[in-house]
């Protein structure tokens, strides 16, 4: 079992696009919204996968990640989906001695933009990069599987 723990913040102008030194582009549905055990699939780039995460506890929580089979993937977001398919474009930018990654939301949630950190500790010291806003870690609205 992995930890994930992880920063949002919201996106206060586009510098990350050119910013980025990699992009992709993602499709995820959420099979179970439950907080205590979410459960998403995901395909991004020809790879697809399932994920189980646990409730949060502030900005750290459990995960567990599987690769699928695409196909079973696609038919998983077709018949089994709680809730939007969710559509981004994910933006990686090099900032400060971190990846964030900058969701740019597509459809229905177009004009979202969400920045991430990941960090190995809860207590890791980071530079906010100049396009990352207010910080909404821990508010159940950006949650993916909110959204």
């Amino acid at each position: 079992m992995a930890k994930e723990i992880e920063r949002k913040y919201l996106v206060t102008d586009s510098s990350y696009r050119s910013m980025a030194t990699r992009t992709r582009h993602i499709v995820q549905a959420y099979l179970n919204r439950d907080p205590r055990a979410t459960v998403r699939v995901r395909i991004a780039d020809g790879r697809a996968c399932l994920t189980v995460k646990g409730k949060n506890d502030g900005a750290v929580r459990d995960e567990w990640e599987y690769e699928i089979p695409e196909p079973d993937a696609r038919a998983m977001i077709e018949r089994c989906a709680s809730g939007r398919v969710i559509e981004k474009t994910r933006y990686v930018v090099a900032y400060g001695g971190f990846d964030w990654e900058v969701d740019e939301f597509e459809g229905e949630l177009k004009g979202l933009t969400i920045a991430e950190i990941e960090l190995p500790d809860a207590r890791t010291v980071f530079i906010l990069p100049p396009f990352a806003g207010d910080e909404v870690t821990g508010d159940p609205r950006y949650y993916n599987s909110s959204l």
